[in-house]
């Protein structure tokens, strides 16, 4: 893919250029965490149990933590590094809760974290072949971002996806440690499952409706699907057996509702960011839904 600046009428190509220092990336990524990923900045180059993670953050939407490693060489393990990192935390719960609570002037409790949302993040201007290979499971709590720097000063942060229809990694190794045990990466068809042929249906209409939007990306977590942009809740989609509850990410008062489908439900626990909620139980009722998104997508874009 070939990039050009427009100037004058005149196309000027777009080069990439090399961070000049790998801290480089880090720091900013740190001082951007929140930006890129919707994440909390808990600690730099925080050491454990003689392990050193470059970047301690925090999700606040899973209630868990992040650990972000950045691209030392082209020869490590992302595998190994990953379940290391993993582990570590797991055995050492008490000494990352103590220092987001320290560094965020919380009251942050171990019952208070979904240890089970825990992820690792690699973060490098490119990985080998093998080691984008090496994370084609479906199960694996790791995620592998390429950063392009271009010399006009624009950066871009690319998630590398692996598909849901690949293999599990228990299928190489099926002896289950305390990280394959505790660690969950949850996935659609888990939503699915039980659920009836009805609600299967409404929830794809949704999802084809929702895919036509070319930014938007749906991420799978523990109770339901959120649904993003610019790494901004837009709704979350809860799969239930004979229906489907939706959160909106819109002030109650702020949206057009002629049907008066919605309730508002910031005053009430619930799953998802979004105050809004709405109840589809017929296939027939999702153009209405998608009215309603719409007005939230466009105050996110």
């Amino acid at each position: 893919m070939s990039l050009y600046q427009i100037k004058n009428n005149n196309l000027e190509p777009i080069k990439k250029v090399n961070f000049k220092y790998e801290k480089d990336l880090q720091k900013l990524t740190e001082q951007n965490l929140e930006k890129l990923f919707n994440l909390q900045f808990v600690e730099t180059e925080f050491s454990v149990d003689n392990l050193r993670i470059d970047t301690l953050a925090y999700n606040k939407e899973t209630s868990s933590f992040v650990i972000i490693e950045y691209k030392r060489d082209k020869n490590y393990s992302v595998i190994d590094q990953g379940y290391s990192y993993l582990s570590i935390l797991l055995n050492n719960k008490a000494e990352f809760v103590l220092k987001y609570n320290e560094n965020l002037n919380a009251n942050l409790k171990k019952a208070d974290v979904d240890w089970s949302q825990t992820i690792v993040m690699f973060i490098a201007p490119s990985f080998t072949p093998y080691q984008l290979k090496s994370v084609e499971f479906n199960d694996l709590a790791f995620e592998l971002w390429e950063v392009s720097k271009f010399n006009n000063d624009t950066i871009l942060f690319d998630k590398v996806n692996v598909s849901e229809n690949k293999a599990s990694i228990n299928t190489l190794n099926p002896k289950n440690t305390k990280v394959t045990k505790e660690i969950k990466k949850y996935k659609e068809s888990r939503h699915l499952r039980k659920k009836s042929k009805k609600v299967k249906e409404i929830y794809q209409k949704i999802k084809e409706n929702i895919s036509e939007y070319d930014d938007v990306e749906i991420v799978v977590l523990k109770h339901y699907f959120a649904v993003k942009v610019n790494k901004k809740n837009v709704c979350e989609i809860a799969i239930l057996k004979n229906y489907l509850t939706i959160w909106i990410d819109l002030e109650f008062d702020n949206i057009n509702d002629p049907l008066n489908k919605l309730t508002d439900v910031s005053d009430v626990g619930h799953w998802g960011t979004g105050n809004c909620k709405i109840q589809i139980n017929e296939i027939d009722e999702v153009p209405y839904f998608m009215e309603l998104f719409k007005q939230s997508y466009d105050k996110k874009i």
